[in-house]
Protein backbone atom coordinates (compact mmCIF):
# COMPACT_ATOMS: atom_id res chain seq x y z
CA UNK A 1 0.00 0.00 0.00
CA UNK A 2 1.79 3.08 -1.25
CA UNK A 3 1.40 6.58 -2.61
CA UNK A 4 3.16 7.16 -5.94
CA UNK A 5 4.04 10.73 -6.91
CA UNK A 6 4.71 11.10 -10.63
CA UNK A 7 7.81 13.28 -11.16
CA UNK A 8 8.53 12.22 -14.74
CA UNK A 9 7.95 15.76 -16.06
CA UNK A 10 9.36 17.56 -13.04
CA UNK A 11 12.30 19.94 -13.51
CA UNK A 12 14.99 19.08 -10.91
CA UNK A 13 14.82 22.51 -9.28
CA UNK A 14 11.12 21.97 -8.46
CA UNK A 15 11.91 19.37 -5.79
CA UNK A 16 12.35 21.48 -2.68
CA UNK A 17 13.54 20.92 0.88
CA UNK A 18 12.29 23.92 2.87
CA UNK A 19 11.31 24.66 6.47
CA UNK A 20 7.79 25.92 7.20
CA UNK A 21 6.75 27.78 10.37
CA UNK A 22 3.07 26.94 9.76
CA UNK A 23 3.78 23.22 9.25
CA UNK A 24 5.85 23.13 12.45
CA UNK A 25 3.13 24.94 14.40
CA UNK A 26 0.69 22.34 13.08
CA UNK A 27 3.00 19.57 14.33
CA UNK A 28 3.14 21.25 17.75
CA UNK A 29 -0.65 21.46 17.86
CA UNK A 30 -0.84 17.75 17.04
CA UNK A 31 1.52 17.03 19.95
CA UNK A 32 -0.76 19.02 22.27
CA UNK A 33 -3.85 17.20 20.96
CA UNK A 34 -2.28 13.71 20.92
CA UNK A 35 0.53 13.70 23.52
CA UNK A 36 0.52 9.89 23.54
CA UNK A 37 1.91 9.95 20.00
CA UNK A 38 4.93 11.95 21.15
CA UNK A 39 6.22 10.83 24.57
CA UNK A 40 9.51 12.63 23.97
CA UNK A 41 7.62 15.94 24.12
CA UNK A 42 5.43 15.12 27.12
CA UNK A 43 7.18 17.62 29.41
CA UNK A 44 6.99 20.35 26.78
CA UNK A 45 3.29 19.67 26.17
CA UNK A 46 2.52 19.69 29.89
CA UNK A 47 4.30 23.02 30.35
CA UNK A 48 2.47 24.59 27.41
CA UNK A 49 -0.93 23.38 28.61
CA UNK A 50 -0.24 24.58 32.15
CA UNK A 51 0.62 28.08 30.95
CA UNK A 52 -2.12 28.38 28.33
CA UNK A 53 -4.98 30.80 28.85
CA UNK A 54 -8.38 29.05 29.09
CA UNK A 55 -9.70 31.02 26.12
CA UNK A 56 -6.92 29.76 23.85
CA UNK A 57 -7.29 26.19 25.14
CA UNK A 58 -10.98 26.27 24.24
CA UNK A 59 -10.25 27.72 20.79
CA UNK A 60 -7.79 24.88 20.13
CA UNK A 61 -10.40 22.30 21.15
CA UNK A 62 -12.88 23.92 18.75
CA UNK A 63 -10.60 23.45 15.72
CA UNK A 64 -8.40 20.51 16.75
CA UNK A 65 -9.86 18.34 13.98
CA UNK A 66 -7.68 20.31 11.54
CA UNK A 67 -4.53 18.76 13.01
CA UNK A 68 -5.42 16.00 15.49
CA UNK A 69 -5.88 12.86 13.36
CA UNK A 70 -4.47 14.23 10.12
CA UNK A 71 -3.45 17.71 9.06
CA UNK A 72 -5.65 19.81 6.82
CA UNK A 73 -3.90 20.27 3.48
CA UNK A 74 -3.73 24.06 3.76
CA UNK A 75 -1.65 23.74 6.94
CA UNK A 76 1.25 22.19 4.99
CA UNK A 77 2.38 24.92 2.55
CA UNK A 78 3.61 23.89 -0.87
CA UNK A 79 5.63 27.10 -0.98
CA UNK A 80 6.82 27.77 2.58
CA UNK A 81 7.57 31.35 3.61
CA UNK A 82 10.10 32.64 6.14
CA UNK A 83 7.45 33.72 8.66
CA UNK A 84 4.20 32.37 10.06
CA UNK A 85 2.36 35.58 9.15
CA UNK A 86 3.33 35.26 5.48
CA UNK A 87 2.14 31.65 5.39
CA UNK A 88 -1.15 32.55 7.05
CA UNK A 89 -1.58 35.28 4.43
CA UNK A 90 -1.20 32.59 1.76
CA UNK A 91 -3.89 30.50 3.47
CA UNK A 92 -6.19 33.52 3.37
CA UNK A 93 -5.83 33.55 -0.43
CA UNK A 94 -7.26 30.01 -0.75
CA UNK A 95 -10.86 30.04 -2.01
CA UNK A 96 -13.65 28.94 0.35
CA UNK A 97 -14.37 25.78 -1.64
CA UNK A 98 -10.80 24.45 -1.30
CA UNK A 99 -10.55 25.49 2.34
CA UNK A 100 -13.86 23.90 3.34
CA UNK A 101 -13.14 20.67 1.42
CA UNK A 102 -9.76 20.31 3.15
CA UNK A 103 -11.23 21.12 6.56
CA UNK A 104 -14.09 18.64 6.17
CA UNK A 105 -11.62 16.00 5.02
CA UNK A 106 -9.99 16.01 8.44
CA UNK A 107 -13.16 16.69 10.42
CA UNK A 108 -15.30 13.97 8.81
CA UNK A 109 -12.54 11.54 7.83
CA UNK A 110 -10.52 12.08 4.67
CA UNK A 111 -11.79 8.97 2.83
CA UNK A 112 -15.42 9.77 3.61
CA UNK A 113 -15.79 13.10 1.76
CA UNK A 114 -15.18 12.61 -1.98
CA UNK A 115 -13.42 15.59 -3.53
CA UNK A 116 -15.45 15.31 -6.73
CA UNK A 117 -18.83 15.33 -4.97
CA UNK A 118 -21.12 18.41 -5.09
CA UNK A 119 -20.04 21.18 -2.77
CA UNK A 120 -21.66 21.15 0.69
CA UNK A 121 -21.53 24.94 0.49
CA UNK A 122 -24.11 24.94 -2.31
CA UNK A 123 -25.68 21.47 -2.40
CA UNK A 124 -28.16 20.55 0.35
CA UNK A 125 -27.64 16.79 -0.03
CA UNK A 126 -23.86 17.12 0.19
CA UNK A 127 -24.26 19.37 3.22
CA UNK A 128 -26.45 16.81 5.03
CA UNK A 129 -23.96 14.05 4.21
CA UNK A 130 -21.03 16.09 5.55
CA UNK A 131 -22.89 16.87 8.77
CA UNK A 132 -23.91 13.22 9.18
CA UNK A 133 -20.29 12.10 8.82
CA UNK A 134 -19.14 14.79 11.23
CA UNK A 135 -21.76 13.67 13.77
CA UNK A 136 -20.33 10.16 13.68
CA UNK A 137 -16.96 11.61 14.64
CA UNK A 138 -18.33 13.46 17.69
CA UNK A 139 -20.34 16.43 18.92
CA UNK A 140 -17.47 18.88 18.56
CA UNK A 141 -16.83 17.80 14.97
CA UNK A 142 -20.50 18.26 14.17
CA UNK A 143 -20.60 21.73 15.75
CA UNK A 144 -17.43 22.80 13.94
CA UNK A 145 -18.75 21.55 10.59
CA UNK A 146 -22.06 23.37 11.09
CA UNK A 147 -20.25 26.65 11.77
CA UNK A 148 -17.89 26.12 8.84
CA UNK A 149 -20.68 25.46 6.36
CA UNK A 150 -22.87 28.27 7.67
CA UNK A 151 -20.18 30.97 7.63
CA UNK A 152 -16.80 29.84 6.25
CA UNK A 153 -15.35 33.37 6.38
CA UNK A 154 -16.01 33.70 10.10
CA UNK A 155 -14.52 30.27 10.86
CA UNK A 156 -11.45 31.00 8.72
CA UNK A 157 -10.87 34.28 10.53
CA UNK A 158 -11.26 32.59 13.91
CA UNK A 159 -8.85 29.77 13.01
CA UNK A 160 -6.25 32.29 11.84
CA UNK A 161 -6.63 34.34 15.04
CA UNK A 162 -6.22 31.15 17.08
CA UNK A 163 -2.97 30.30 15.29
CA UNK A 164 -1.71 33.84 15.85
CA UNK A 165 -2.48 33.49 19.55
CA UNK A 166 -0.45 30.26 19.57
CA UNK A 167 2.52 32.19 18.23
CA UNK A 168 2.43 34.50 21.23
CA UNK A 169 1.68 31.74 23.74
CA UNK A 170 4.31 29.13 22.82
CA UNK A 171 5.22 28.86 19.15
CA UNK A 172 7.67 31.75 18.84
CA UNK A 173 9.81 30.39 21.67
CA UNK A 174 9.71 26.77 20.46
CA UNK A 175 10.35 27.80 16.84
CA UNK A 176 13.62 29.53 17.78
CA UNK A 177 15.05 26.21 18.96
CA UNK A 178 13.42 24.05 16.29
CA UNK A 179 14.53 26.30 13.44
CA UNK A 180 18.19 25.62 14.23
CA UNK A 181 17.65 21.85 14.03
CA UNK A 182 15.65 22.20 10.83
CA UNK A 183 18.39 24.33 9.26
CA UNK A 184 20.95 21.60 10.01
CA UNK A 185 18.76 18.95 8.42
CA UNK A 186 18.06 21.11 5.36
CA UNK A 187 21.75 21.66 4.76
CA UNK A 188 22.25 17.88 4.71
CA UNK A 189 19.27 17.21 2.43
CA UNK A 190 20.08 19.94 -0.07
CA UNK A 191 23.74 18.91 -0.17
CA UNK A 192 22.74 15.30 -0.89
CA UNK A 193 20.29 16.47 -3.54
CA UNK A 194 22.94 18.59 -5.24
CA UNK A 195 25.83 16.13 -5.02
CA UNK A 196 24.20 12.67 -5.21
CA UNK A 197 20.76 13.26 -6.65
CA UNK A 198 17.17 12.72 -5.63
CA UNK A 199 17.58 9.06 -4.68
CA UNK A 200 20.13 9.82 -1.97
CA UNK A 201 18.11 12.76 -0.68
CA UNK A 202 14.96 10.65 -0.41
CA UNK A 203 16.83 7.83 1.33
CA UNK A 204 17.87 10.33 4.02
CA UNK A 205 14.26 11.43 4.56
CA UNK A 206 12.85 8.06 5.63
CA UNK A 207 13.07 4.38 4.86
CA UNK A 208 9.44 4.74 3.78
CA UNK A 209 10.30 7.18 0.95
CA UNK A 210 12.09 5.84 -2.13
CA UNK A 211 12.69 6.60 -5.79
CA UNK A 212 11.22 4.09 -8.26
CA UNK A 213 13.78 2.15 -10.34
CA UNK A 214 12.88 4.13 -13.45
CA UNK A 215 13.28 7.42 -11.57
CA UNK A 216 9.81 8.58 -12.59
CA UNK A 217 8.03 8.25 -9.24
CA UNK A 218 8.54 9.01 -5.59
CA UNK A 219 7.09 6.06 -3.66
CA UNK A 220 5.79 6.64 -0.13
CA UNK A 221 4.91 3.58 1.94
CA UNK A 222 2.28 5.47 3.83
CA UNK A 223 -1.25 5.28 2.45
CA UNK A 224 -3.54 2.92 0.66
CA UNK A 225 -2.66 2.51 -3.01
CA UNK A 226 -3.01 5.95 -4.57
CA UNK A 227 -1.28 8.13 -7.09
CA UNK A 228 -0.77 11.83 -7.67
CA UNK A 229 1.45 13.91 -9.91
CA UNK A 230 3.88 16.75 -9.37
CA UNK A 231 4.05 17.78 -13.04
CA UNK A 232 5.60 21.26 -13.21
CA UNK A 233 4.47 22.51 -9.78
CA UNK A 234 6.96 20.42 -7.86
CA UNK A 235 7.18 18.44 -4.66
CA UNK A 236 7.97 20.09 -1.33
CA UNK A 237 9.67 18.26 1.56
CA UNK A 238 9.27 19.94 4.95
CA UNK A 239 11.36 18.75 7.93
CA UNK A 240 9.78 18.69 11.38
CA UNK A 241 11.20 18.47 14.88
CA UNK A 242 7.84 18.04 16.59
CA UNK A 243 6.39 15.71 13.94
CA UNK A 244 8.06 12.45 14.95
CA UNK A 245 7.06 9.69 14.38
CA UNK A 246 4.64 10.84 11.69
CA UNK A 247 5.29 11.08 7.97
CA UNK A 248 2.55 13.37 6.64
CA UNK A 249 1.69 13.67 2.94
CA UNK A 250 -0.55 16.09 1.05
CA UNK A 251 -1.75 14.23 -2.02
CA UNK A 252 -5.35 15.31 -2.74
CA UNK A 253 -6.32 16.43 -6.25
CA UNK A 254 -5.81 20.15 -6.69
CA UNK A 255 -3.02 20.36 -4.12
CA UNK A 256 0.70 20.28 -4.85
CA UNK A 257 2.33 17.21 -3.23
CA UNK A 258 3.94 18.01 0.14
CA UNK A 259 5.77 15.60 2.45
CA UNK A 260 6.45 16.52 6.07
CA UNK A 261 9.06 14.22 7.59
CA UNK A 262 10.52 13.98 11.12
CA UNK A 263 14.12 14.85 11.96
CA UNK A 264 14.10 14.29 15.73
CA UNK A 265 15.59 11.15 17.22
CA UNK A 266 13.14 8.61 18.69
CA UNK A 267 12.92 8.25 22.44
CA UNK A 268 13.78 5.03 24.28
CA UNK A 269 11.07 2.39 24.56
CA UNK A 270 9.76 0.93 27.79
CA UNK A 271 10.53 -2.78 28.36
CA UNK A 272 7.52 -5.13 28.34
CA UNK A 273 7.12 -8.82 29.09
CA UNK A 274 7.73 -11.57 26.56
CA UNK A 275 4.10 -12.65 27.02
CA UNK A 276 2.87 -9.21 25.95
CA UNK A 277 5.20 -9.15 22.95
CA UNK A 278 3.98 -12.62 21.90
CA UNK A 279 0.34 -11.57 22.22
CA UNK A 280 0.94 -8.52 20.05
CA UNK A 281 2.80 -10.44 17.37
CA UNK A 282 -0.03 -12.96 17.19
CA UNK A 283 -2.55 -10.14 16.88
CA UNK A 284 -0.59 -8.67 13.97
CA UNK A 285 -0.27 -12.01 12.15
CA UNK A 286 -3.53 -11.52 10.24
CA UNK A 287 -3.75 -9.43 7.04
CA UNK A 288 -7.18 -7.99 7.88
CA UNK A 289 -5.98 -6.73 11.24
CA UNK A 290 -2.98 -5.11 9.57
CA UNK A 291 -5.30 -3.30 7.16
CA UNK A 292 -7.45 -2.07 10.04
CA UNK A 293 -4.35 -0.77 11.80
CA UNK A 294 -3.29 1.16 8.68
CA UNK A 295 -6.60 2.99 8.82
CA UNK A 296 -6.56 3.50 12.59
CA UNK A 297 -3.05 4.97 12.33
CA UNK A 298 -4.71 7.99 10.68
CA UNK A 299 -7.02 8.57 13.64
CA UNK A 300 -9.92 7.15 15.67
CA UNK A 301 -12.62 5.25 13.76
CA UNK A 302 -15.87 3.49 14.56
CA UNK A 303 -16.60 -0.13 13.67
CA UNK A 304 -18.97 1.04 10.95
CA UNK A 305 -16.37 3.34 9.40
CA UNK A 306 -13.78 0.55 9.32
CA UNK A 307 -16.29 -1.83 7.80
CA UNK A 308 -17.16 0.74 5.12
CA UNK A 309 -13.52 1.48 4.31
CA UNK A 310 -12.51 -2.15 3.85
CA UNK A 311 -15.86 -3.54 2.63
CA UNK A 312 -16.18 -5.93 5.57
CA UNK A 313 -19.16 -6.81 7.76
CA UNK A 314 -19.34 -5.01 11.12
CA UNK A 315 -19.29 -8.33 13.08
CA UNK A 316 -16.09 -9.38 11.30
CA UNK A 317 -14.47 -6.04 12.09
CA UNK A 318 -15.58 -6.31 15.73
CA UNK A 319 -13.92 -9.72 16.09
CA UNK A 320 -10.61 -8.39 14.79
CA UNK A 321 -10.82 -5.28 16.96
CA UNK A 322 -11.35 -7.47 20.02
CA UNK A 323 -8.10 -9.34 19.30
CA UNK A 324 -6.20 -6.07 18.89
CA UNK A 325 -7.67 -4.71 22.12
CA UNK A 326 -6.67 -7.81 24.07
CA UNK A 327 -3.12 -7.28 22.82
CA UNK A 328 -3.19 -3.74 24.16
CA UNK A 329 -2.84 -2.18 20.71
CA UNK A 330 -6.17 -0.33 20.75
CA UNK A 331 -8.29 1.67 23.16
CA UNK A 332 -12.03 2.25 22.85
CA UNK A 333 -13.93 5.35 23.95
CA UNK A 334 -17.64 6.03 23.72
CA UNK A 335 -18.75 9.32 22.17
CA UNK A 336 -22.52 9.53 22.42
CA UNK A 337 -23.95 6.55 20.55
CA UNK A 338 -20.66 5.80 18.80
CA UNK A 339 -17.60 3.88 20.03
CA UNK A 340 -14.35 5.01 18.45
CA UNK A 341 -11.17 2.93 18.42
CA UNK A 342 -7.74 4.51 18.73
CA UNK A 343 -4.37 2.98 17.91
CA UNK A 344 -1.88 2.82 20.78
CA UNK A 345 0.90 4.12 18.58
CA UNK A 346 3.76 4.19 21.14
CA UNK A 347 3.24 0.50 21.98
CA UNK A 348 3.09 -0.47 18.31
CA UNK A 349 6.14 1.65 17.45
CA UNK A 350 8.17 0.00 20.21
CA UNK A 351 7.30 -3.58 19.28
CA UNK A 352 10.56 -4.31 17.44
CA UNK A 353 12.71 -2.98 20.28
CA UNK A 354 10.49 -4.72 22.84
CA UNK A 355 10.98 -8.05 21.04
CA UNK A 356 14.76 -7.67 21.03
CA UNK A 357 14.82 -6.64 24.70
CA UNK A 358 12.58 -9.55 25.67
CA UNK A 359 14.77 -12.06 23.82
CA UNK A 360 18.00 -10.70 25.28
CA UNK A 361 16.62 -10.63 28.82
Amino acid sequence: MTLRIDISELPPERLRFVASPLAELTAMLHVLAEPGHHPQFSDWAADVRAGMRPELAERLREAEFLWRSSQADFLLPARPRPTLVEELDDVDRIDDESYVTAALGTTCGSKRVPVASPSPLTDATARRRALHLAQARGARQEAFSERLLADPSAVRERVRHTLEQCADAFFDTAWTSAAAQLATDLRLKNDLLRRQGIGAALASVSGSVTLSPDGDHIVVDKLQDRATAAHTNGVTFIPSVFGRPHLVVVHAPGWQPVVQYPVAEPGPSEPVSLETVTLRLEALAHPVRLRLLRTLARGPHTTGELAHTWELSPPEVSRHLAVLRRAGLLTARRHGRYIRYTLNLPDLSALGADLLAAVLR
